[in-house]
């Protein structure tokens, strides 16, 4: 049995509230994932332990390995955990049933503030380890597209889009040649992206705006030069303005930056993609925005 999983975060570039709509979107897996470990023992218990990036211990609870029954201090965290290993046991009912015991342990390499995954790399984890379809765990426990699922065990940057309620995955090349103007800002808050789900899903479709979003994932992803990509990713923006009735992030907050912004995933917290030279870091930091990540260290 194999007892070590690791996946990937992941950022969406382009597509944000149309993908849950077919469109096509650019996604892309970090360097910054989470990773799983199991150890069996004669205890009669699965012990789950997870730790931040900071190697400090969030979550700690133990079950009972026959019925997945709590046996520690009960929590909506320990709840959670236990739907998603009964949910797998569901989907794979051999799961956990030779094992006499186990301690697991998980370790994040990103805050769990910054919306890069923690939940769908645990999921995909779980999924890795139960030897079933991440995407059916998906399916029966949360709402979202699973682009963040198909990022999860990725090696590299995919188009992606759901046809007929099944995921299609697609790799494709996004390395620009002008990556060193590109910055990751994380804008201090963590965007609750189940709410943002629900909200838009409330709004009939827009098909022409989600057309024209869906057609500038490759474009995007092929851009040859900053400008056009800077032209393509503005673009973009307005359309997703369009599409759910909100003011862009730059207009917002940021209209006196030389560079461009765009919105990552849901608008209005987690990450920004900024275009820009030297200037990028002392004009974020000035605003009291301190996570500054270059294109290649996250990507």
């Amino acid at each position: 049995m194999k007892t070590s999983f690791h996946s990937a975060g992941k950022l969406l570039i382009t597509g944000e509230y149309a993908v849950l709509d077919g469109a096509y979107a650019l996604a892309i897996p970090t360097r910054f994932g989470q990773s799983l470990s199991v150890k069996e023992n004669p205890s009669g218990r699965v012990d789950w332990k997870s730790f931040d990036v900071d190697q400090h211990c969030w979550l700690e609870a133990s079950y009972s390995v026959n019925t997945l029954e709590v046996l520690s201090e009960p929590s909506e965290e320990s709840e959670n955990l236990r739907e998603l290993l009964k949910l797998a046991q569901k989907l794979n009912p051999d799961f956990l049933k030779t094992c006499s015991g186990l301690e697991v342990e998980t370790h994040l390499q990103f805050s769990r503030k910054w919306g890069l995954g923690s939940s769908s790399t645990l999921l995909n984890n779980i999924a890795q380890w139960a030897g079933i379809d991440p995407f059916q765990l998906l399916k029966n426990r949360f709402s979202g597209s699973g682009y963040d699922i198909a990022c999860a065990g990725s090696k590299q940057p995919i188009l992606y889009r759901i046809k007929k309620e099944i995921p299609e995955i697609k790799p494709v090349e996004f390395n620009p040649p002008f990556k060193d103007n590109l910055y990751f800002v994380y804008l201090n808050k963590k965007q609750n992206s189940l709410s943002e789900v629900v909200n838009y899903k409330k709004n009939k479709p827009n098909q022409k705006l989600i057309d024209e979003i869906s057609s500038l994932a490759l474009p995007i992803a092929k851009a040859a030069t900053l400008e056009e990509f800077e032209r393509l990713i503005q673009i973009h923006e307005s359309f997703v303005s369009k599409l759910i009735g909100q003011q862009p992030i730059q207009q917002l907050l940021f209209s006196d930056f030389t560079g461009i912004i765009k919105s990552l995933g849901a608008w209005g917290g987690d990450f920004i993609l900024v275009t820009g030279t030297d200037n990028v870091v002392g004009y974020f930091k000035s605003k009291g925005y301190s996570t500054i990540i270059p294109f290649s260290k996250m990507i």
